[in-house]
Order: structure tokens, then C-alpha cells, then sequence
């Protein structure tokens, strides 16, 4: 397994340097060359085009670029893989989760070209989207391609993804514990996919940093700030409080506009194109308003507004208005390039946001004396956002210390990213997470096995409680009345020795209501489904419960061991269910105790 992750590894690294090319080249001569906007980016960034200072950035092309290539963009994603639109890392969530790990082969291509559209005509978003669908892409496709498990396919689709990750930002330790912790909203982990994604993000990360040459830090800090005031503890708890309606003002708004794009008629891609032209509007406004180019960083990336606060070229209240408005600005032009069909991640712009908040907290503080260094606000702000908002604590944590090789605020990043992680457990940015592996599809029974295993079905049902049968023959007029009069949803047949011969629903029976020639003609035969699924008696929970799981039912008919056509009561979904609650409460109980 660990050799195939290496193999993913080296794709995902491959893959990472074909998008950071695609994206250079294209930022270079849309921008770059028709728009006049060049705009410096972090001090690790390794140009591959250089860029000539502009006579005029063209205000007239800021506009209409994004429109134009929020059109093309959602185009691209609307004809080919409508499931490319968006951020990316929730489509692969949602294929660990929901769909044994598979990704369209086509679908890592089709996000790769429509983020460096989007992006590279100054749309708002972030890398890591694309490269973790290109990455988590692969992984499903090699793992289907030799044969493995579900299991397994969903391992390398996590590695791949991780590597991805690790390379493109320069933090393979980080990138590798993203994609075990990012499934999930609790503070749970894939530790299965642990290992795997350690190999695959190392090998991935070797394989973009040398060709590109460049091993520093994404966002070099070349004096990096370090704790060493305890009562600095004091504005970085204010930070964090800041933070939080921060991150449920960027969720809220960027799902908000998500859902009410989808609800709208007409083409998509008109809809992506409104929300290109609103983004660059925001930046020519906020561009104007501050008198400050720097505030263009709404656009595209913004990375280099960061570096800027890092550097401490944003000083004083005009430096702290500034990284406010763009935090907001990046809300709203993020919100309107990704939720109305563009492609992009949404790690950057969280970096962005967040740090523009803990920079203009920084530098508010620095004001009155609580501070000496402000830019390492921007830091843990940078930090304290994204762990909030993608509810991934930890490897955030180490991600914004990989890429700023800021290693010495680790306490203040752990200390506001708890905050912020504890307060809006209840929003995610990634839609498709589950709460906890208790809950994900992909560990369907794991959780409930042990508990189950010891209880048997005779246990758990209603003994006594009526259930209604119908006679084979019975006509469908007659089980029409029947079901209207009763609340029973699911009804046994029986021949005429009393022999349980099939089963029907009251759903089966709704689907005949409009059809009044076969009232008369039809009879219970025609509507049941012979020979269903059946329990013992003796049968323990575990067993029944997948039972259930097979074809999605509620109730299953109770048989005899002895004679298996002999009916003797029904077993109902949501007993199990009241079972394994009762027999948990009963084991927290019994755990409490012990502690005490």
C-alpha cells in the first residue's frame, strides 16, 4: 500500500506542476498583459514569467476579465463535470464518504483548467480545490485500476489528495494530516489514511520542489516573531472572539449565495459570468475608496497583501482599515466567484481573511501598547480562521507553520484555533463533511457492531404489539381501505395455510391509487415482493441491522428457526436503533462511575 501511495505521490507532485504553471502563465498574460495588474506575491513564490511593471492597470479590464472568465469557467464545468464547479475539496469528501472513493477520470483535467481561468482572470479563490481533486482524481483511478478494495481506494484518494496539498503549498506534514482530519467536523481523524498520505505528500513534495527549484517557505518571514509575553495571551483570546463571526459571516454568505444561484432558472454559466463582473466591481471599489492598490488582493489570490503585513509595510489605523476591508471584500468576491458556479479553493482566501483580521487586531493593539510585533497576528489570525471555518485544527495549525516557517507562535495558534474550532463547530466551509466516523457511510457498522453483536432480535421486539397481515388473494380495493385506516407501513401476505409468502408497503400500495381499473383486477400477489428478507429470533442486532441496510427498509418480518415461513412478529429499523441508544447511555454510565 505505501508503494502505490508513493506512486500516487509522484502523480499528485506532477500534478501540482502542471497547475502551477497553467495558473502562472495565464495570471501572467491575462492580468499581467491585457489588465496591468501585477501584483507581488509571498517572498517564496518562484516567478516563472516575469512581470513588467504597468503603465496603468486598465479599470475597464479588471471589470470585465473576471465576468469573462467566470463564463468560460462555468462553461467548462457546466458541459463537462458539473461536479468540478465549486471548491473542489467537498467533491472529494463527498466521493470518500458517499461513493466508495470514486472520482471521474475526467473530473481532475476539467477542475485544473477551469481554476486557472477563473482564477487567472482575476477571479477570487485558492489552489487547494483543484490540486486535491488532481491528486484525489488519481488515487481513485489507480486504485480502481489494480483491483483494490472500497477500502483502499478511499486510502489513496486521501493520499493523493494530501499530496496535493503538501506540494502545492510547500507543507508536507500538513498537507498529509489535512486529508485524514478534513472528513470531518468533531475532532476526528482517518487513521487509516495516516501513513499513506505521509508517503504520498513527502514524494509529492519532492517532486514539485525540485523542478521549481524553490524549497523555501511559501510565505517567508525573514524576522519571524516569537511568544514570549504571557499577557499578550490577552489580545490573542480577543482575536479569536473576533474571528468567530467572522467565520460564520464567510460561511453563511458563501453558501447563501451557493444555494440561491442553484435555485435560479436559466444557463449556469451566465450566472458564474454576474459573478465575475460583481467580483471585479468589488475590487475596482475598495481599490478606489482606499486610494491603495494593495486592495486589488480581493482578486485572484491576495498572497500578497500578507506578505506586505508580514513585512510590516501596513502600519498604524490606515493599515489596519485596510487589511479589514480586504478581509470583508474577500468574503464577498469569494462568495460571488466560487458560489455562483467559478472554480477555486478556499484555503487561500481563508488565509487572506484571516490574516487580515488578525492583522488589523495586531496592529489596533500595537496602537495602544499591548503588542510588539503585530505581524504575528497575522499569523495565528491566518491560522485561528481556517481551523474555525474548515474545522481542521490541527493541521492547520502546522500548515500556516510550514508555510511561513513561523514556528515560534505555536502556542497562540493552539490557543486561538481551540477557541475558534470549539465556537463554530455548527458552520464548515466543506458541506460534505460528516460529524465523525460514527456517522460516515464508509464506516457503515463499524461503530454499532460491538454493541450490537451481544443483543438479539428477540430482545428488541414488541412482543404482542398487532401487526396486520393480508391474504395472498386479497384484492387491491379491499388492502386500499386497509391501508388508509391503519398507520402500519409495512404489510406481511400470507397463503392460504398461513405460510408467509411476501411483503408489501403502504408506499407499494400509493403508487396503485391512481390506477382504479386494477382496484377490481389486482390482488395482494401482484403488489408484494415475494420471498423477503426475514430475521430469527435468535439472530443478534448486528446481523439484522445489515439485513435492513441491504434494500434500505424499516421493518423486517420476525420467522420461526424451526420453520422459516412461519410468522411471528415484525422487527422495526428504529428499535435497533432505541436498543444501541439505551445500551450506549448504559456504557457512558457505567465509564462515569468507573471514573469517579
Amino acid at each position: 500500500m505505501l508503494a502505490m501511495a508513493a506512486v500516487v505521490g509522484v502523480v499528485a507532485g506532477l500534478g501540482a506542476i502542471i497547475f502551477e504553471f497553467l495558473s502562472q502563465l495565464v495570471f501572467h498574460y491575462v492580468l499581467g498583459e491585457v489588465a496591468g495588474y501585477a501584483p507581488h506575491g509571498p517572498a517564496g513564490e518562484h516567478l516563472l514569467f516575469e512581470h513588467s511593471a504597468p503603465a496603468q492597470i486598465s479599470i475597464l479590464a479588471l471589470l470585465l476579465l473576471p465576468g469573462l472568465g467566470g463564463l468560460v469557467s462555468g462553461w467548462i464545468c457546466t458541459t463537462f463535470a458539473p461536479e468540478a464547479r465549486g471548491h473542489g475539496t467537498d467533491a472529494a469528501i463527498e466521493a470518500y464518504h458517499r461513493k466508495g472513493g470514486r472520482v471521474r477520470a475526467r473530473v481532475p483535467g476539467i477542475k485544473t483548467l477551469a481554476t486557472v481561468i477563473s482564477l487567472g482572470t482575476g477571479g477570487s479563490g485558492g489552489r487547494e480545490g483543484p490540486i486535491a481533486q488532481i491528486g484525489a482524481g488519481f488515487g481513485s483511478w489507480f486504485a480502481t485500476t489494480m483491483g483494490l478494495t472500497a477500502r483502499q481506494r478511499r486510502i489513496l484518494l486521501a493520499a493523493g489528495m494530501g499530496a496535493g496539498i503538501g506540494a502545492i503549498f510547500r507543507a508536507p506534514l500538513a498537507g498529509a494530516i489535512f486529508a485524514s482530519e478534513v472528513m470531518y467536523r468533531d475532532a476526528d481523524l482517518e487513521p487509516d489514511c495516516l501513513l499513506p498520505s505521509f508517503v504520498a505528500s513527502a514524494v509529492a513534495y519532492c517532486v514539485f520542489c525540485g523542478w521549481l527549484g524553490e524549497w523555501s517557505h511559501l510565505l517567508a518571514i525573514t524576522d519571524p516573531p516569537a511568544f514570549r509575553n504571557i499577557f499578550e495571551i490577552l489580545p490573542y483570546t480577543l482575536l479569536a472572539l473576533a474571528l468567530v463571526p467572522v467565520i460564520i459571516i464567510y460561511v453563511k454568505t458563501f453558501y447563501g449565495i451557493d444555494h440561491f444561484v442553484e435555485r435560479l432558472p436559466g444557463p449556469p454559466p451566465l450566472y458564474s459570468a454576474l459573478g465575475g463582473l460583481l467580483t471585479g466591481a468589488v475590487g475596482i471599489v475598495l481599490w478606489k475608496l482606499m486610494d491603495d492598490e494593495r486592495a486589488l488582493a480581493v482578486l485572484a489570490y491576495g498572497y500578497g497583501l500578507l506578505q506586505d503585513a508580514f513585512d510590516g509595510h501596513l502600519v498604524g489605523w490606515t493599515g489596519a482599515m485596510l487589511l479589514l476591508l480586504v478581509a470583508f471584500g474577500k468574503i464577498l468576491t469569494t462568495s460571488l466567484t466560487i458560489g455562483t458556479g467559478g472554480s477555486g479553493g478556499v484555503f487561500g482566501p481563508s488565509m487572506v481573511i484571516g490574516g487580515g483580521i488578525g492583522g488589523a487586531v495586531g496592529l489596533i493593539a500595537h496602537q495602544y501598547g499591548f503588542v510588539d510585533h503585530p505581524s504575528a497576528f497575522v499569523v495565528v489570525g491566518m491560522s485561528g480562521f481556517f481551523a474555525g471555518a474548515a474545522c481542521t485544527p490541527i493541521s492547520t495549525i502546522i500548515m500556516v507553520s510550514e508555510i511561513t516557517g513561523s514556528y515560534e507562535l505555536l502556542m497562540p495558534a493552539m490557543w486561538v484555533g481551540a477557541i475558534t474550532f470549539i465556537l463554530t463547530s455548527k458552520w464548515s466551509i466543506y458541506d460534505k463533511q460528516e460529524k465523525n466516523r460514527a456517522f460516515s457511510p464508509a464506516h457503515k457498522g463499524e461503530f454499532t457492531s460491538p454493541l450490537l453483536q451481544g443483543m438479539r432480535v428477540s430482545d428488541v421486539m414488541e412482543e404482542g404489539r398487532g401487526f396486520l397481515t393480508v391474504s395472498v388473494g386479497t384484492k387491491l380495493k379491499d388492502i386500499v381501505q386497509l391501508v388508509s385506516k391503519t398507520h402500519a407501513d409495512y404489510f406481511p401476505v400470507l397463503d392460504d395455510e398461513g405460510h408467509l409468502v411476501g411483503i408489501f408497503s403502504a408506499h407499494d400500495v400509493r403508487e396503485q391509487l391512481y390506477d382504479d381499473t386494477l382496484h377490481e383486477l389486482a390482488v395482494a400477489a401482484d403488489i408484494m415482493t415475494p420471498d423477503p428478507i426475514t430475521v430469527f429470533p435468535d439472530e443478534d442486532l448486528h446481523v439484522a441491522l445489515e439485513k435492513f441496510n441491504m434494500k434500505n427498509i424499516d421493518e423486517l418480518p420476525v420467522v420461526s428457526r424451526d420453520d422459516p415461513r412461519k410468522l411471528i412478529g415484525m422487527l422495526r429499523r428504529r428499535a435497533i436503533t432505541r436498543a444501541y441508544d439505551l445500551k450506549l447511555q448504559e456504557l457512558k454510565a457505567e465509564l462515569e462511575d468507573a471514573a469517579a
